[in-house]
């Protein structure tokens, strides 16, 4: 079976590759992530997910290549990683009290060719107090996450209910990301371990 990488840096979406069993490299993209002008928020996730695996595979052509791109909507509006505590502070003021889109694309590359999926998923966050802001910014946690927070982390607490993938939340979805694999021939469930009473039945 060729081998797989992922061309993230994120430790959640390696964790999530984990999880389903797969063992794999990690060889972070270098891309512009600059939104183009006029671009949706569906295809600039979509696009940078895609431009991501084309870029680590051009050095990996008998690999299959996984890429991926997080981004928090709010009224059609990407809120990215913030700047520093201020526009952390700002950003979860204004995700406070509402539902917001979280949208994460999975592309596989190989041979040159990409596919991709995308998955939306609404995510409520209950009313935040200032206080609450305020220790969750001081935590250090939301400065490196899309929308200045984790579910996985700290700010679970600040959610109320999610519709769609708990894991494409917390950066990649899973049952995308195997179907993907899949498709390409590499089933993931072929590599999980087997324990000792089933493999003397």
């Amino acid at each position: 079976m060729p081998s797989i990488i992922l061309a993230s840096a994120s430790p959640r979406r390696a964790e999530l590759l984990q999880q389903i069993g797969l063992d794999f490299s990690v060889r972070p993209a270098d891309i512009d992530e600059t939104p183009e002008s006029d671009e949706t928020p569906e295809h600039y996730v979509e696009r940078l997910a895609c431009e991501k695996a084309l870029a680590v595979a051009e050095a990996a052509p008998d690999c299959l290549v996984l890429g991926s791109d997080t981004s928090v909507v709010l009224d059609g509006v990407i809120l990215g990683k913030p700047s520093g505590p201020a526009e952390a502070r700002e950003m979860l003021t204004r995700l406070s009290g509402t539902t917001h889109q979280v949208m994460t694309a999975v592309a596989l590359a190989t041979e040159g060719h990409c596919q991709s999926s995308l998955v939306t998923t609404e995510v409520c966050f209950r009313e935040l107090s200032e206080g609450e802001i305020e220790a969750y910014v001081a935590s250090g946690e939301p400065m490196d996450k899309a929308g200045s927070y984790g579910i996985q982390g700290l700010g679970g607490i600040f959610v109320n209910e999610l519709r769609g993938s708990y894991s494409a939340v917390v950066g990649l979805p899973l049952q995308e990301t195997a179907a993907l694999l899949a498709g390409a021939g590499y089933p993931v469930w072929k590599n999980w371990p087997r324990s000792l009473e089933s493999q003397t039945l």
